[in-house]
């Protein structure tokens, strides 16, 4: 279990009926990776569980790259989710930040690839435009309709709990509308 982790009194296992997707939503980060895992049965979304994944600041990169690719590894074995969705990396100011945040999204990657789970990247503005309708929402729109598109009481603490939800949802609307596609 993951540190801050939250599970969802609804979701204590799958349902039986109809058809059932498992999906780990992931935020990656050194210090702190983000993950949430939603079920979708029949185009309905519940939440499974949210949290993170933090590693100590004084850490060297490698034991900090070393405790992520652990505890995901460990998260995986737990929830067995079939797809993962990662958001891509966005190059902001800070290069130091971007290459440190590549780190763990390649060590995240690697435990996907390895647990041979279907992987799909969204772009910031993507995600953002999937869960709200608008490629520009601040962070207050987006944790709103987390929270309404789960049903949730409260809003997912911490920051990138929500967002690696917000991931997993989006891979759950781009999936649905594939199927509906398809079904034309």
């Amino acid at each position: 279990m993951g540190v801050g982790e939250r599970r969802s009194n609804e979701a204590e296992g799958r349902k039986g009926e109809g058809s059932s997707l498992r999906i780990l939503g992931l935020d990656p980060g050194t210090a702190t990776t983000g993950y949430g895992i939603v079920d979708v049965f029949d185009g309905e979304m519940r939440l499974v569980t949210y949290g993170v994944i933090e590693t100590p600041a004084g850490d060297p990169p490698e034991r900090r790259l070393q405790s992520i690719y652990s505890q995901i590894n460990v998260l995986i074995a737990a929830h067995r989710p079939e797809r993962a969705a990662v958001e891509q990396l966005f190059f902001g100011r800070n290069i130091t930040t971007a290459i440190a945040v590549g780190q763990a999204r390649g060590v995240l990657l690697l435990a996907l690839a390895e647990a041979d789970i279907a992987m799909s990247e969204y772009s910031p503005p993507k995600i953002k435009e999937a869960i709200t309708g608008y490629g520009k929402a601040d962070k207050a729109q987006m944790q709103l309709m987390v929270r309404h598109l789960l049903a949730l009481n409260e809003t997912p603490r911490p920051d990138d709990a929500a967002d690696a939800l917000a991931v997993a949802i989006t891979h759950a609307r781009y999936v649905a509308f594939e199927a509906a596609v398809d079904a034309s």
